[in-house]
């Protein structure tokens, strides 16, 4: 008997490979998105390839438990991309990240539009290259910010758009100055 809910998925003739520092969320979302994908969501095919709610956990940058081996090989198998090269998008061991809020870069998302795994590293508050605050919501409405948010649009639902955020950063820390000293006096 089959499954109604599962979706047949033809191997890519091709697939994306991850840019530099890229993180497997930013490189699911991307891979999800290509016009060759026959996928609906990622959870099916998780399922379709037996990896249960996996790639669901690594999209939304959840790593417990840790990936496997197994889990990785299964899916470049598939998708037909070298191990080695997908290796990287996933925390080395022992580093720590966090799956929220996610945080990014403007001025990086400027340059390219992809989330960097330095982004979420818990001990990184700034940018490593241009050693600006990371933003981990909207300036302008203070949503926080989705990966395939920031992947298949350019601006936030409010209208600020991405790679201008950076230029609003010194209104966001103001903002949040002022909340956090209207709660001390109240």
């Amino acid at each position: 008997m089959v499954d109604e809910t599962d979706e047949e998925f033809e191997l890519p003739r091709w697939c994306p490979e991850p840019f530099e520092g890229e993180s497997i969320g930013s490189y699911l979302v991307r891979f999800r998105s290509q016009e060759i994908s026959s996928m609906s969501t990622i959870g099916s095919l998780s399922r379709a390839l037996k990896l249960g709610t996996t790639l669901g956990r690594w999209e939304k940058l959840r790593f417990n438990p840790s990936p496997s081996m197994e889990e990785i090989e299964i899916f470049c198998n598939y998708i037909g991309l070298a191990v080695e090269k997908l290796i990287p998008t996933f925390p080395a061991k022992g580093r720590r990240t966090t799956p929220e809020p996610i945080r990014f870069c403007a001025s990086c998302y400027a340059e390219a539009t992809y989330h960097r795994l330095e982004w979420q590293d818990k001990a990184i508050a700034n940018c490593p290259k241009h050693q600006e605050p990371l933003l981990h919501q909207c300036p302008g409405c203070e949503r926080p910010f989705s990966i395939p948010e920031l992947l298949q649009g350019d601006q936030c639902k409010c209208g600020l758009y991405f790679r201008r955020m950076a230029e609003h950063r010194e209104r966001f820390q103001r903002r949040k100055l002022a909340k956090r000293l209207n709660r001390q006096t109240h």
